[in-house]
């Protein structure tokens, strides 16, 4: 079992500052150590619905998430094979079926997404599970800055989603998980203690593995 992936779970509730912290990770581990696989890329295909029906979808619901696929994705990685992540438009509402993301199986894997607690199954191939911890107020005007200016939403259809949807999603679907974390990191991506000693055991487990390549050869 040396020689699997690492696997390491970053969730926390929107706007939280998950990019942040992965980020940061990514720019200090060699990027031959590491792969990224964002659950955001397996919102589930909705090419065969007209685009209205695609605008009722909740996007703040693990229904609207392939997991199924992402289970398979994550397996394989971790039994040594490539996969092609999905590409999520997200002004179509629908997948871009025209490309996808090739994503190599390193030492480290790190999973990033709102909801990656929610589901047993995901939490069970996760060997550490990191979650960010940030206020609600700090995180709302986070969406709405990335909503607005990344997905050409409007700010009176970003506060009434985060009144309908997300707020409740996040007391019903994100909150309750943060107890199965190893490490909370609050104050997302500012708090540079907390990714320090999360960059640190990461490479330690990168020597570790080093270490066990070397001797089998």
């Amino acid at each position: 079992m040396e020689n699997r992936p690492v696997i390491i779970g970053i969730t926390g509730g929107t706007g939280s500052g998950k990019s942040t912290v992965v980020k940061s990770i990514i720019e200090t581990i060699p990027e031959e150590s590491i792969s990224i696989i964002e659950q955001d890329a397996y919102y589930k295909d909705q090419g065969h619905m007209p685009f209205e029906e695609r605008l009722k979808t909740n996007y703040d619901h693990p229904l609207a998430f392939d997991t199924d696929l992402l289970i398979k994705h994550i397996s394989a990685v971790m039994n040594g094979n490539s996969i092609e992540k999905p590409v999520y438009d997200f002004a179509k509402h629908t997948r871009d079926n025209t490309k996808t993301i090739t994503v190599y199986p390193k030492d480290i894997i790190i999973l990033e997404g709102i909801m990656l607690f929610e589901d047993e199954r995901l939490r069970d191939l996760m060997d550490i599970k990191i979650y960010v911890d940030t206020d609600a107020d700090i995180r709302i005007l986070r969406r709405m800055q990335r909503d607005i200016d990344e997905r050409g939403r409007t700010v009176e259809s970003v506060i009434n989603q985060y009144l309908t949807t997300v707020r409740p999603a996040h007391m019903q679907f994100i909150e309750p998980f943060k107890r199965y974390s190893d490490i909370i990191i609050p104050e997302g991506g500012l708090n540079m203690v907390a990714i320090d000693i999360v960059i640190s055991k990461i490479k330690s487990v990168i020597r570790n593995k080093n270490k066990a390549k070397k001797i089998q050869e």
